[in-house]
């Protein structure tokens, strides 16, 4: 079953090696009974918890930013924040585990997860609310690959498939359950309480966690931990994603402040490769980039990635601001991706041995674009299924992506190599997927404020398609002022769904062209064990 561990401790951004979990396990009797259900409910819930939140917020951006009086292009820092704080804390998983031991980091985790979701939730103004959503994300880095690591301790080694089976279905139903649970909370109670519920299931889980394996703790040694890599990686990575995040609101490169930003996130960047090729204890083992199917792996999971989360925030976005969807409503369209997701993944999972890698990501490729394409046709008038329809199928792309490429990426990796690719990919993904939140939203206000200028150069007096439209408004009772407002209203409607529609074109052709990264790659050898831990 090492295979499949490997696989799905690297889809769920795991960075433990492999090989440490049974030498430190060794010495532990696996859970039995009761035990082992509350054990396996307990780590799995953290993880739902963990996962939950990359989703939740999504579809309740609007209410968060109308609430907190910010733009919703501003309220996305929400999602932002978290994502690039929980990428940069994965790295220093390994290190804090054998440093503190496996029980202890992830007893701090969720507990500090848990006052950080708190906090959240009691925030007063969009500045406070990103503060706590980085010191909630930081905190969650340790959870998802340590409580990978507490339940294959509480399972006897020939039961460690069905352990991690039953692990990974949190990380597949957690995405799909975020949209839906935080648009009905949204809806129903207020957004605040999107955090607030993590704090009964963060307790409950930490007091069962505690009662369960505070005899079980790993073993702990001191190792040095690459404190300049790791300042450089949150210099470089923090100043690009705040450029993103503020370069629009700011005008770009005519602020000093954008400038700086570039000015630090490439500087930043520069010395961070220097320093972590020559450093003796890397925090990011750049070395692996010599591997042609690890770096091609890797570049079409972040790019993919990208594009796949970027659309799952602007499409709620413009379902609420234009369509007039609830953030409910929203939900449920985004919810579908579920239905085949949970259907094939393991399917695919369990016959990818079989199956020559590159078709299955080609297909999952092709999917993709069809998807965008759907959506690049969508309007205002369109019907719900005619929104849902397309993220029921994206469901069979997403499938059919994960798996594949990180078998791609991991694919005849030696044992001892393994956890160190694993967190380079999935720190490449998280942050891709914070990268284009940022650029989506950018882009989008960008062409629609084209589109608005263009379109509204056709309002002007005396114009034959206009001028009975503001007459009729002003004998309905409006004012001259108020009926301009309202087709301005209309304008913008108009403007963000062709915008929107184009970014969704964008992403079909960026998909199609992937393919050609995807044949580039060296098929896999079907040789033993450590290549069938990695990508066949």
């Amino acid at each position: 079953m090492a295979d499949i561990t490997t696989l799905e401790e690297a889809a769920a951004g795991a960075t433990p090696e492999p090989a440490a979990v049974p030498k430190q396990a060794a010495h532990l009797t696996p859970l039995t009974g009761g035990a082992l259900v509350l054990g396996t409910i307990a780590l799995s819930l953290a993880t739902f918890m963990n996962v939950l939140d990359t989703s939740i917020a999504n579809v309740s951006i609007p209410a968060i930013a109308g609430d907190l009086g910010v733009s919703s292009s501003q309220g996305t820092w929400v999602i932002t924040s978290f994502g690039v704080a929980n990428a940069i804390a994965v790295p220093l998983t390994g290190f804090l585990t054998q440093r503190f031991g496996a029980v202890k980091v992830f007893l701090s985790s969720i507990l500090l997860f848990t006052l950080f979701s708190f906090l959240c939730g009691q925030a007063p103004s969009l500045e406070v609310l990103i503060l706590f959503r980085v010191l909630q994300g930081a905190s969650a880095g340790p959870m998802i690959p340590l409580s990978q690591t507490l339940l294959l301790s509480s399972y006897p080694p020939q039961r460690s498939g069905m352990a991690i089976a039953m692990w990974s279905m949190t990380t597949l139903v957690a995405p799909i359950t975020g949209p839906l649970l935080g648009g009905w909370i949204t809806d129903n109670i207020s957004w605040p309480w999107i955090f607030y519920i993590n704090v009964p299931v963060g307790v409950i889980c930490a007091a069962v966690t505690l009662a369960l394996y505070k005899e079980r703790e790993t073993p702990r040694r001191k190792l040095p931990i690459d404190w300049t890599g790791l300042g450089l990686l949150v210099i470089w990575v923090g100043a690009l994603q705040i450029m993103l995040d503020k370069g629009q609101e700011l005008d770009w490169f005519g602020s000093n402040v954008i400038v700086a930003l570039a000015v630090a996130a490439f500087v930043g960047f520069v010395l961070f490769l220097i320093w972590e090729i020559y450093d003796e204890h890397p925090v990011v083992d750049l070395t692996l980039f010599k591997l042609p199917n690890f770096t091609l792996g890797t570049i079409m999971l972040a790019l993919a990635y990208g594009m796949f989360f970027g659309s799952l925030v602007l499409l709620p976005l413009w379902l609420q601001e234009f369509v007039g969807y609830t953030a409910t409503d929203a939900g449920e369209v985004l919810a579908w991706v579920g239905l085949f997701a949970l259907i094939l993944s393991p399917i695919i999972g369990r016959y990818m041995n079989s199956v020559d890698t590159r078709w299955i990501t080609t297909s999952s490729f092709l999917i993709f674009a069809l998807v965008f394409w759907m959506r690049s046709r969508f309007t205002t008038g369109d019907s719900y299924w005619e929104y849902s329809i397309p993220t029921v199928i994206q469901g069979i792309s997403t499938a059919a992506f994960f798996i594949p490429l990180l078998g791609i990426i991991l694919g005849g990796l030696p044992p001892q190599r393994i956890a160190a690719a694993s967190g380079l990919s999935n720190f490449a993904r998280i942050t891709a997927g914070s990268f284009g939140t940022s650029i989506y939203t950018t882009i989008w206000a960008n062409r629609a404020s084209l589109h608005h200028e263009q379109l509204a150069s056709h309002i002007y007096a005396g114009n034959p398609v206009s001028s009975p439209v503001i007459q009729g408004l002003q004998a309905s009772g409006f004012s001259h002022e108020q009926a301009l407002g309202v087709i301005n209203r209309l304008i913008d409607q108009q403007a963000y769904t062709i915008a929107v529609d184009e970014m969704f074109r964008l992403s079909a052709w960026l998909f199609i062209a992937l393919i050609a990264l995807v044949w580039l790659v060296k098929p896999a050898r079907h040789a033993g064990p450590v290549d069938a831990g990695g990508a066949h």
